[in-house]
């Protein structure tokens, strides 16, 4: 795995060589409704949020119950003390986000990183402050903010700094701000909001001068109704949004007196989308943001972003998205490029295929977690020390399981229809090429599924893409064999197709054995080239969906040079694993 991991790499960054960043010079700043450097230059941001870094959400965990960060902690410390949870989570700290990662976006072809950071890492808690309205400056949050940005500009990256986590909590989604009931909320306590106000003055005061701060995105996702806060508890129907717009003047106001330069980016409330009365902007250097998932990627879907736009003559910036499949995720970087807006993903790397770098579990994490949700039993407190541990050191770029096809999907496949192979298939006799490893590129051209992408928001209806949820993040369903851990194609409907690039070094014949298995007859595939059809074959009961048999077709000629080879389902209900070539 480590091997094919660091091939995937290699490959991505030759297809990503040539490609073209504008990066930008200077201090970024608002011109009308573009967001331009120093040199008037047009800069579109292409962006990875850093989610899970400083504040972790549960289900990036895969942790579905009580999934708030202090939950979290509180149920480690119960489980393995408070001396081995705070090794947990310094190693969480120093392994999540390091120069490594950096580095690889910069190689992968993006330009800017937004750092979702928790305010508890700076300041103390208002409930924790040895003297009420001071405030208790922490190193931590300073050393990981100041080291990201050395790494940021070392590679010529834009550092969007975004309190992900206010004082008290800013809504009723709890996970994303690490809210606690139990204490008072942003919203209800002045000294909260003052302590944000503070926090964001001396943000600006320490960074006033470093031009790769890109921008300060200075309250993430805002979700309380405080006209309706029972039956409209995260403010998507707010109309007037007082005490939003209020907060975010005196934010302003406290940055301005310390920094004049840096742009400002506000967040309407009911998670960044609900911008009523919050406008007109108070700043000559401010940017509008707004989050976008499960919809879908037509331009009215976000005509209401760009009606806002021009009325208000300021930029716009899609803070955050992403959580969908690699179709999902090409169709809304088309549109948002098309429109000159500029994009950041949520998130770098979870435990999960949808993004690019996946953190690997173990099996003592996965008792903790299904302890957790409460579907298993209570681990012992060295084992959950151990798989806990582990995964802090599984943290670290190099223990990740990269993702080139995500990549791919959001730098090169949005303006390109080209396929690439997703590995080398030199042709010769006893080659085995894996079915999941089908070409590089968008549904239609590498591959061909039915249902490819996530649009319950838009539409309610089934939640499309990857039905396995393993290995690639494309629309092709890819299970994986519980008994042997291989991968396979799977979920297989009528039409459906997948296309293997093969280097040929001269024109033979082949008998192509196919790995199958089929819990009953009537499937059937073809193989297909730039031709034509070469042949079919009818798929057996094999006994079960992993029950593996093999099918052959004979006498298929391939001619000389590079050519691209399909396997279609001309009817489905069949699992394929792999391909073997060789010599008639």
């Amino acid at each position: 795995m480590l091997r094919k991991n660091a091939r995937l790499i290699t490959l991505l960054l030759l297809i990503l060589s040539s490609a073209s960043n504008v990066f930008g010079q200077g201090f970024l700043r608002a011109d009308g409704q573009r967001i331009v450097n120093e040199k008037g230059e047009n800069v579109l941001l292409k962006g990875i949020g850093l989610g899970g870094w400083m504040l972790q959400e549960g289900y990036m965990l895969r942790i579905y119950k009580d999934g708030q960060q202090n939950k979290i902690r509180s149920r480690m410390e119960e489980l393995i003390g408070k001396e081995n949870t705070g090794r947990f989570y310094q190693a969480w700290l120093n392994n999540h986000t390091t120069r490594a990662d950096i580095d690889a976006l910069k190689a992968w072809g993006f330009n800017s990183v937004r750092l979702p950071m928790h305010y508890n890492l700076y300041t103390l808690p208002i409930e924790k402050e040895p003297v009420k309205g001071k405030d208790t400056w922490l190193k931590e949050g300073f050393r990981l903010t100041d080291s990201l940005l050395a790494w940021c500009k070392a590679n010529q990256l834009y550092l969007i700094l975004d309190l992900h986590a206010a004082p008290g909590g800013q809504g009723n989604d709890l996970n994303i701000s690490d809210g606690d009931l139990s204490k008072p909320m942003l919203w209800h306590s002045q000294e909260n909001q003052r302590k944000t106000v503070a926090l964001w003055r001396k943000l600006a005061q320490r960074y006033a001068n470093e031009p790769w701060i890109g921008a300060y995105d200075i309250i993430n996702e805002p979700n309380y109704g405080f006209e309706d806060p029972v039956n409209d508890k995260n403010g998507l129907k707010e109309k007037k949004n007082e005490p939003l717009r209020k907060l975010m003047v005196d934010i302003t106001k406290a940055i301005r007196e310390v920094d004049k330069k840096h742009l400002i980016i506000i967040e309407g409330n009911g998670w960044g989308n609900n911008y009523n009365n919050v406008l007109p902007v108070w700043d000559n250097n401010m940017a509008l943001s707004f989050h976008k998932y499960w919809n879908h990627n037509r331009q009215a879907d976000i005509q209401h972003i760009l009606d806002t736009r021009e009325k208000h003559n300021v930029p716009v910036w899609l803070g955050e998205t992403g959580e969908n499949s690699n179709v999902w995720f090409t169709e809304a970087i088309h549109l948002l490029e098309t429109h000159n807006i500029g994009w950041a993903w949520w998130p770098l790397k979870k435990l999960g295929t949808n993004n690019p770098l996946e953190i690997r579990s173990n099996p003592e994490y996965d008792q903790v977690v299904r302890y957790w949700n409460g579907e298993g039993e209570r681990p012992g407190k060295e084992s959950a020390t151990k798989g806990l541990l582990a995964l802090a050191n599984d943290l670290k770029l190099q223990h990740n399981i990269f993702h080139a096809d995500v990549v791919d999907a959001m730098i090169r496949q949005p303006f390109s229809t080209q396929t690439l192979p997703f590995q080398k298939n030199e042709l010769v006799n006893g080659l085995t090429i894996n079915a999941s490893d089908y070409d590089l590129g968008r549904n239609g051209f590498a591959y061909y599924d039915v249902d490819t992408a996530d649009y319950h928001i838009s539409d309610g209806g089934a939640r499309g893409g990857n039905k396995g949820r393993t290995y690639r993040n494309d629309g092709a369903d890819i299970s994986r064999d519980p008994d042997t851990n291989q991968v396979y194609i799977s979920h297989t409907e009528p039409g459906e197709w997948w296309q293997y690039t093969l280097q040929v070094p001269q024109n033979r014949k082949y008998t192509i054995k196919l790995e199958v298995a089929a819990e009953k007859d009537g499937g059937r595939l073809a193989l297909l080239n730039g031709s034509g059809k070469l042949g079919s074959i009818a798929i057996p009961a094999t006994g079960g969906l992993h029950k593996w048999e093999t099918v052959s077709l004979s006498g298929i000629e391939i001619p000389e040079g590079e050519q691209p080879l399909r396997i279609l389902a001309e009817s489905g209900g069949f699992n394929l694993k792999s391909l073997r070539f060789q010599l008639d």
